[in-house]
């Protein structure tokens, strides 16, 4: 992919709505692209902007009262017409209201949910990172670097832990952007496989029970306690992903 192809799928790409194949590609040459970089992080300012400061307006009374003038209009010209029975006309809007009906919900089956959105900006932020070999900004094994590195960056502080002695050395630490703002993210490996723990404050700030689910061949776990909400993303498989999810729970806080 060059930089003009990108730059024609970045608004998409900022707004979840590539498939799976483009959003790789795009990720891939943000990746290797200086110059498509910067403008990925310039675009994703400008969404941030439009959503906090766009103006939605009321369309003001005369105009409403415009168009149910000519609605009626409309209604009273069409009572006038006698050229079709009113069988068939009753059959032709039945018709065109049945076919509207089902190119809706055709668009509406279409349409990924916010969940599904979050998921694939997940698996995009896990997957460039490892194609980027931008796994890590602090590289340590030591919670007592990773932790402090944090401070200034984020508007929280994510718990750190070094889970060498169960089996999940911890690597380092970056940050990352993931649902429109900054979150910790840190890295750890288990035998050839490296885990992705993505942490930032729980809104609703109440513990979540563990949820599991599979994303484009990665396995996902997700749950929140004690106010932050958690979600590691790893191709090991479902099993070895939990046990990390508990031994990482059980840590004390």
């Amino acid at each position: 992919m060059n930089c003009k192809e990108s730059c024609n799928l970045m608004s998409a790409y900022v707004d979840n709505e590539l498939d799976s194949s483009d959003a790789i590609k795009v990720a891939a040459h943000i990746a290797e692209c200086a110059t498509c970089a910067a403008t990925y992080e310039e675009t994703l300012k400008l969404r941030a902007a439009i959503k906090d400061h766009a103006i939605s307006y009321q369309a003001p009374s005369h105009l409403r009262h415009r168009i149910q003038v000519a609605i009626d209009k409309e209604k009273s010209i069409s009572r006038k017409k006698d050229k079709f029975s009113w069988a068939w006309i009753n059959f032709g809007l039945a018709t065109a209201f049945s076919a509207a009906f089902a190119f809706t919900l055709a668009l509406y089956v279409g349409v990924p949910s916010e969940s599904e959105r979050f998921d694939e900006e997940l698996v995009a932020d896990h997957y460039r990172s490892l194609m980027a070999d931008h796994l890590t900004d602090v590289v340590s094994s030591d919670h007592h670097t990773v932790k402090p590195w944090f401070t200034g960056k984020l508007d929280f502080s994510p718990p750190v832990y070094d889970l060498a002695q169960q089996g999940f050395p911890l690597l380092g630490g970056r940050l990352d952007y993931l649902n429109e703002r900054p979150v910790a993210v840190l890295a750890y490996r288990h035998a050839k496989h490296l885990v992705n723990l993505f942490v930032m404050p729980d809104k609703a700030n109440k513990d979540v029970p563990v949820e599991t689910r599979t994303k484009q061949g990665f396995q996902l776990v997700h749950w929140a306690r004690s106010g932050m909400a958690y979600w590691a993303i790893s191709d090991m498989n479902s099993r070895e992903l939990l046990e990390f999810q508990r031994t990482l729970s059980s840590q004390p806080e």
